[in-house]
């Protein structure tokens, strides 16, 4: 029954952090609203929303503050874990588009993969390069349609998009302590509401002129969609990590991006062309191997 829990946590959580790529793409294209302001009243509304829940339903939401030990791990998994992948995944959306952010936001696994390598001080196993240089070969068709005189999203694009793998590795490997100890809403929602709070700060949100874009209710209507579909998702992808495998997570994960494909194709009129389209096939495939070969690796070495 686990089991099934969470396959249903990943998938419905992969479908809505899907949607939100193309809901983000919209707001950013269609209004004024700047990533800063977008994303300090998203982390700030869903923050207080979680921490508020958990406050009514009786659960003491303080005590993660009487110990330096979990302070430190909560402020960093704060800003590089939860805002880190936010605000790389919305710029990275702004300077292209969902799909192609959302695409590399799964090559996640490849940045676990080198950050596991660098920790041990070894090479990864054959199998994995093999998954690397596939990888990147999709990345490539996806890239330039195999026209070697352009590439079809901007330099600044491709380093965001990078800087959103990161993260994503990051936020899904650094707060397993952290949220065994304390509750996945509990690091969620104190996460949330700390990058709101830096990142309001640091943009000056207050001054901002966008407050007045709140005045049109389709506007409030798409931003409050995308607060909770987002804060669904993250508190879904996390939760399912207690019931499953590493292995079927980064699987069933393959319905985000195409989730994300489906919805802009139907509201952005998105298309692609064929090469990028095996270039996203390659991509999936080699990424997904990478995560099924580790786990069997593993299984081979624990017997």
């Amino acid at each position: 029954m686990d089991h099934l829990k969470g396959i249903i946590l990943i998938v419905t959580g992969s479908m809505l952090w899907g949607a939100t790529g193309p809901l983000t793409e919209w707001l950013l294209q269609n209004t004024e609203m700047s990533v800063n302001f977008l994303l300090t009243v998203r982390l700030l509304i869903a923050g207080v929303g979680i921490l508020l829940f958990l406050q009514i339903a009786n659960k003491s939401i303080f005590n993660i503050w009487k110990s330096k030990y979990w302070i430190i791990q909560l402020v960093i998994y704060s800003i590089i874990g939860m805002l880190g992948i936010q605000y790389s995944f919305t710029t990275t959306i702004h300077k292209s588009n969902a799909v192609f952010a959302t695409l590399l936001q799964f090559l996640g696994p490849i940045f676990i993969v080198g950050f596991t390598s660098l920790k041990l001080k070894q090479w990864p196993p054959r199998y994995q390069i093999i998954g690397i240089l596939g990888t990147f070969v999709g990345l490539f068709l996806l890239l330039t349609n195999l026209k070697f005189n352009q590439l079809l999203v901007s330099n600044e694009a491709i380093v965001w998009g990078f800087i959103l793998g990161i993260t994503f590795a990051f936020y899904t490997l650094y707060p397993v302590r952290l949220m065994a100890e304390w509750g996945v809403l509990l690091v969620v929602g104190w996460s949330m509401f700390i990058g709101g709070i830096l990142l309001g700060t640091g943009s000056v949100i207050w001054q901002s002129e966008d407050w007045s874009l709140l005045v049109d209710w389709k506007i409030c209507l798409l931003l409050a969609s995308l607060i909770f579909f987002s804060t669904i998702a993250f508190v879904m992808f996390l939760s399912s990590m207690k019931y499953i495998s590493p292995v079927l997570t980064s699987v069933l994960s393959t319905v985000e991006p195409l989730t994300a494909m489906v919805i802009s194709f139907i509201v952005f009129s998105t298309s692609f062309g064929g090469w990028q389209l095996v270039g996203i096939f390659f991509m999936l495939i080699c990424v997904t191997w990478i995560s099924v070969a580790s786990e069997k690796a593993e299984k081979y070495k624990k017997s």
